[in-house]
């Protein structure tokens, strides 16, 4: 039984903990301190009787309770949020905030002209861009709005597939002018490429003409997509890259069509409850026609 009426300052801070795993982390994210983190944990737990939290070595534990109180937090969030862009929002204008996430390469090479084209039709809607490799969880509104590799499986989610990029490997012209053009498979071995450093979940979908690829093969390992495109446009060696990207780069060629293509389904995707909000629908059909 609820002892007292909780304030949602106390649910944004056991949402933080529940996160982070430590009243100090969550203190930093919220930008309170962390007695103050500590005061609000603690209030929850006298009006609802019970803890909340046990300490291990590897930080705070949630209990049982916490578990269950966990969804409802999350449910308080969604309808502030909902609340807070109706706020927002004029009737004849958009104006608002909505947040996309995406792949660095997506986001840093693909979706900037596209938002400023956006930006140019309702200069009112504000745009957070998040660039990770790392899913964000749409249910929990980690963002409004995401440009995935793969289909979604959760069922709260609108998903639209807009087709499929086309991956080949590619280098520089100047790398060619010094090291020449490889012919077959086993000649690109004797090259340098440019490939994954300790992505092995990535790195185990590629083959090359049917030889699974080894960390050994590359000469520059680099994660980051981002950092494997600033190599090939440094000359540093051959490596993966999608072709619309490529073709606005004269300077880069293709090699060996016929030994290496692979190709990424490419989905845009939002919460089904975000169907009805102005702004994140305008933005997600404007994305669905230019992507």
């Amino acid at each position: 039984m609820i002892q007292r009426q909780v304030s949602w300052d106390y649910w944004k801070t056991f949402k933080a903990v529940l996160e982070t795993g430590s009243l100090s982390a969550a203190a930093r994210a919220l930008s309170i301190s962390q007695p103050t983190a500590g005061r609000h944990i603690s209030a929850l737990e006298d009006a609802f009787g019970g803890q909340l939290f046990t300490r291990s070595q590897s930080g705070l534990i949630p209990t049982p309770l916490a578990s269950s109180l966990a969804p409802g937090a999350d449910q308080l969030e969604t309808i502030t949020q909902t609340l807070l862009r109706t706020a927002v929002s004029e009737p004849d204008s958009l104006q608002g905030v909505v947040r996309i996430t995406s792949s660095e390469i997506v986001g840093a090479e693909i979706l900037p002209p596209l938002l400023e084209r956006f930006r140019q039709e309702y200069p009112s809607v504000r745009i957070e861009l998040h660039l990770s490799n790392l899913r964000q969880d749409l249910l929990r509104r980690d963002a409004d709005i995401a440009v995935r590799m793969v289909r979604p499986e959760q069922g709260k989610l609108v998903a639209r597939k807009i087709g499929d990029y086309e991956l080949g490997l590619y280098a520089h012209e100047t790398y060619f002018a010094r090291r020449g053009e490889p012919r077959s498979a086993m000649d690109l071995l004797q090259h340098d490429l440019i490939g994954l450093d300790r992505d092995f979940g990535r790195l185990s979908s590629f083959n090359l003409d049917g030889r699974p690829v080894q960390p050994s093969d590359f000469s520059l390992r680099c994660d980051s997509d981002l950092g494997q495109l600033a190599c090939l446009r440094a000359g540093l060696g051959i490596g993966i890259c999608q072709q619309q990207i490529a073709a606005r780069m004269p300077a880069l060629r293709r090699v060996l069509p016929d030994v290496f293509a692979a190709s990424l389904p490419v989905w845009l995707v939002m919460h089904e409850d975000l169907k009805s909000d102005r702004c994140v629908r305008a933005l997600y059909n404007h994305l669905a026609a230019s992507l």
